[in-house]
């Protein structure tokens, strides 16, 4: 067995070990979908906004307690200042998966990879890396490639009969390119790695599924990072290679390859399928995106409405620490709400709503904060502003084709977002 398949099935055989602690060890990984909605409503929305217990919590205790069993005592903050000063914290906080196993009784020593689930010096080495690959400078290269694809997916829009599938023909093709482009993946597999991502962020479709797909998408990168171990393409993961050989190996390469291909595709499907959507129902954002009047501004705008990243990886608490009333201890969970914080009075008035002539702010927390900021957030609002006036520009009359009722958002996914859009072109 390779050090690549290895550190697959052990990483598989420590989360299937994970699933069963959470859901009582009853039959084959019971789903992680039967865990109650006191535990998984901040997963829930209504519609496109968080569930009302969400601005209840946010004003009136923004850390509190979950009811989680086990003897776990876990945290959910949903306050913006809060959130910020857990994500925010370097030494208070660890995200290295290893100790969140051995929190819940796994006794898992090795770190599986990635850099979402390391910690300092691991992360900032990993981190070190990655960076030149994805500053403005370095992506502007993918720039026509973005273009040429949204322009291509409009023309295959333009093409079809009928009501068209916006999700899968429109908002998925856009990113799977793009990051097939970044990394050197064939094509061909854009529908497999596609569904693993959907897979592993869904905790609808159960614990089985969930963690099968985090091992299959591993297996999967795996075998890319040995072909270009052989052969170095032009690609992130060549790039990677030829300038830090074997100053970063292949469990660390699968690693970083795995957050990039899954969570760029996904999170950025999400965005421009609900973003979208949200353009079908505001024609005055929509005609602004139309003539191209303070598009980042908007970007911006719906990056922190929609926030589909729910909440950011799990944190434990190094050292005991106080959060407002809360008395965090050492070992604690620490969840923290990113949706939650984004709808925080401090971007102004009427939060809960979007705004098409709110001023531009960055600060929002769709992308996290601090030393884990989504690496990529540069290349998705690049796909953002590409897409979006691009797309109602083609087609100014479009619509959703079935009532807001029979859109078919997902329950309760750390990613937010839809199986469909069936929408009217309005051709």
């Amino acid at each position: 067995m390779g050090m690549t398949s290895m550190v697959s099935a052990v990483r598989s055989q420590v989360l299937g070990l994970v699933a069963r602690r959470f859901t009582g060890g009853n039959g084959p990984y019971a789903g992680l979908s039967m865990l109650p909605d006191k535990i998984l409503w901040p997963l829930h929305r209504d519609g496109l906004d968080p569930v009302p217990q969400m601005d209840r919590w946010r004003a009136e205790k923004p850390v509190t307690r979950l009811p989680v069993p086990f003897g776990i005592r876990a945290w959910l903050v949903t306050g913006y200042e809060p959130v910020k000063a857990v994500l925010g914290s370097v030494d208070g906080y660890s995200n290295d998966f290893a100790k969140f196993a051995g929190k819940i009784g796994i006794g898992m020593e090795q770190n599986p990879g990635g850099l979402g689930f390391a910690d300092p010096p691991d992360h900032t080495r990993l981190r070190k890396m990655l960076t030149p690959e994805f500053t403005m400078r370095r992506l502007a290269r993918l720039q026509p490639r973005i273009e040429a694809i949204v322009a291509g997916r409009l023309d295959a829009l333009d093409a079809a009969d009928g009501p068209v599938d916006l999700w899968h023909e429109f908002a998925l093709p856009i990113p799977a390119l793009t990051i097939c482009e970044l990394l050197g993946v064939p094509y061909a597999d854009r529908e497999y790695f596609q569904e693993l991502s959907t897979t592993r962020f869904d905790l609808g479709a159960g614990g089985d599924a969930a963690l099968g797909a985090i091992s299959d998408s591993l297996d999967y990168i795996g075998g890319l990072v040995e072909q270009q171990r052989r052969e170095p393409g032009e690609g992130l993961l060549g790039a990677l290679i030829k300038a830090h050989g074997d100053d970063i190996d292949d469990r660390e390469l699968a690693g970083v390859a795995d957050g990039v291909l899954t969570g760029g595709l996904e999170t950025s499907a999400s965005m421009i399928a609900l973003g979208a959507l949200v353009l079908m129902t505001n024609p005055v954002m929509a005609g602004k995106m139309r003539a191209g009047v303070d598009v980042d501004a908007m970007v911006e705008e719906l990056l922190r409405y929609l926030t589909v990243v729910q909440v950011a990886f799990p944190r434990i608490a190094v050292n005991d620490v106080r959060i407002g009333d809360a008395e965090i201890r050492a070992g604690d969970v620490v969840m923290c709400s990113l949706s939650g914080a984004d709808r925080d009075a401090r971007f102004g008035p009427d939060p809960q709503l979007i705004d098409p002539d709110r001023a531009a702010n960055r600060s929002h927390m769709a992308f996290g904060y601090g030393i884990h900021r989504c690496i990529g957030a540069e290349l998705a609002r690049m796909e953002l502003r590409v897409a979006y006036p691009a797309l109602v520009r083609r087609f100014p009359a479009m619509s959703p084709a079935v009532p807001p009722a029979e859109l078919k958002f997902r329950r309760a996914s750390i990613v937010f977002g839809l199986d469909e859009l069936p929408v009217d072109l309005g051709r």
